[in-house]
This record gives C-alpha cells, sequence and structure tokens, in this order.
C-alpha cells in the first residue's frame, strides 16, 4: 500500500500539485471578500471546484508523466517514477489521466461556465501545448507552460464571480511571472539530466549566463505589480513590494557570481518562500478578524 500511495504521489507531482492549490484557494477567497458573500453562501461550489480543480491538475500531470516516459529514463530524479519502473503499465497511466481530467472538469462544470473555461485552457495549455507540442522543441516551453500555472487563481475567483476584475488579473500576471525564473531555476539544478534527456531547456541550449539574465529581468517585472493591489491594504502592497526586491537582488547578485548551482538553488527556495507568503498573506488580511 504504501508504495502505491509512493508511487501515486509521483504521478501527480505531489508538490506541484499543492502548489497550485493554493492560488486557486487564494482567487476563490479574495472573490468572497470583494463582493461581500458569505462561504457558506457558496460552500458547495467551493467543495466542487476544490475537488474539480485537483482531479484536473492530477490529470494533466498523470498525462504529463505518460508522455514523458522516454524523458524520465534519462533523468536521475524521475527514474523511480512508475512509469519507469513498470509499477504501473502505460496503459493504466494513460486511463487515469483522462479519467482524472474528466472528472475534474466534470466537476467544474457544478460552479461556473467561467470557472469550467479556465479550467480547461490551463489543462489544455499543459497537456497539449506544452507536454506534447513544445517542451522537446524550443526554450520558450517555459513561458508556455507558466501560462498554464497562471490560470489557477482565475479558476477559484470564477467559482463565486467574474473574473474581470484588477485582482485576479494581476494574480494570474504574477502567477505567470513567478512560474518562469521558478522553472529556470529547476533547470538549472538538473543541468546535467535535461542534458542527457535532450530537453531544450534554456541553460541547456543558450547556458547559465544568459538564464541568469532572462530570471533577473521577469523577476524585475514584478515590481510595479503590488501597486494594483492596494485594495488589499498598504501593508500586503508594503511586504509584497520587499519581497520583490529582495528576489531581484538575488537575481541580480547571481549575475556575478560563479557559483551557479548555489544561485539556482537560493533562486528555487526563494520562489517558493514567495508564492507561500504572498498568496497565503491574501487570504489571511482578509479574513474577518482583521477587518
Amino acid at each position: 500500500m504504501r508504495t502505491i500511495l509512493t508511487d501515486i504521489k509521483s504521478l501527480v507531482k505531489g508538490i506541484v500539485l499543492i502548489a497550485n492549490v493554493l492560488p486557486i484557494l487564494s482567487g476563490y477567497w479574495l472573490a468572497l471578500f470583494f463582493t461581500n458573500a458569505s462561504f457558506l453562501d457558496y460552500w458547495d461550489k467551493f467543495l466542487y471546484m476544490t475537488i474539480g480543480g485537483t482531479l484536473l491538475m492530477a490529470g494533466a500531470l498523470i498525462l504529463n508523466n505518460w508522455y514523458e516516459v522516454d524523458l524520465d529514463r534519462e533523468m536521475k530524479r524521475t527514474q523511480q517514477r512508475p512509469t519507469v519502473t513498470g509499477n504501473f503499465s502505460l496503459k493504466t497511466v494513460l486511463t487515469m489521466g483522462i479519467i482524472s481530467s474528466l472528472l475534474g472538469l466534470g466537476m467544474l462544470l457544478f460552479t461556473t461556465l467561467e470557472a469550467f473555461v479556465y479550467g480547461f485552457l490551463g489543462w489544455f495549455t499543459y497537456v497539449v501545448l506544452y507536454t506534447f507540442w513544445s517542451k522537446r522543441r524550443y526554450t520558450l516551453n517555459t513561458v508556455i507552460g507558466s501560462i498554464s500555472g497562471a490560470f489557477t487563481p482565475l479558476i477559484g475567483w470564477a467559482t463565486v464571480t467574474s473574473a474581470y476584475h484588477i485582482v485576479p488579473i494581476i494574480l494570474f500576471i504574477i502567477m505567470f511571472i513567478w512560474q518562469i525564473p521558478h522553472t529556470f531555476a529547476i533547470a538549472m539544478r538538473r543541468y546535467e539530466e535535461y542534458k542527457a534527456a535532450n530537453v531544450p531547456m534554456l541553460p541547456v541550449v543558450y547556458g547559465f549566463d544568459m538564464t541568469k539574465r532572462q530570471s533577473a529581468v521577469y523577476v524585475a517585472c514584478l515590481l510595479p505589480l503590488p501597486l494594483f493591489l492596494t485594495s488589499l491594504g498598504t501593508p500586503f502592497v508594503m511586504i509584497t513590494s520587499i519581497l520583490n526586491i529582495v528576489w531581484l537582488v538575488i537575481a541580480i547578485r547571481g549575475l556575478f557570481k560563479k557559483d551557479d548551482i548555489k544561485y539556482a538553488n537560493s533562486m528555487f527556495y526563494y520562489s517558493l518562500t514567495y508564492l507561500t507568503i504572498v498568496f497565503g498573506m491574501m487570504i489571511i488580511i482578509t479574513l474577518p478578524i482583521f477587518q
């Protein structure tokens, strides 16, 4: 049983799945806050959104594992995935991915049509445009994959009301930009593995210096975004701005450091901390006890 659970966790890329659930919850909670709605009025949609969104993302990640089994055989960190070890047959994994995706989409239909559309667009971008089409062909695969993850806060917000609002739009942009330097850091940390698997990640094709320069540019693009979220309060804007500045300092200092792996580790762990603090803070500061 433990082996089966470990294999399933590997298939759905547990950490990646959890990292995408937080923005969905943040989007949902902020929509309640800005519409002065009660959680009890939308508790049923909350369940459909949470379970459906999780199943949909899990389905996309499982299909990614199914399609990339040949790459996973070449990369040390993925050689224990059940698609490589044979613990799950490829037919079984494909079936799991399709069923999970369909169930997730089906449950999102019980929220709102807009949330369903965002969920489908996120799934389509990740599975078709990223996994099937761009990852093995272009260094822009990182940018394309980042579009997929950016839909998560829109799903949460649209579960309550239309996402035609400055806050969810900015959340979409933050998620999109955040993922690029985060993924670049992963690609640098796993450079040898991506090179062995012949995956055209930016560090593999253009080197670490180019990757570090682009990372700094993307982090700099985060700087003005808190100014569009003044409706969340001055403390939020100030703390998020400080986090952005610190991240930019780390990125710029890395341009002059020779220890590329140490730089990549710093960028990777800081990006995870950044995401947790920013989206977690959105929920905390809008709790009733702080109003």
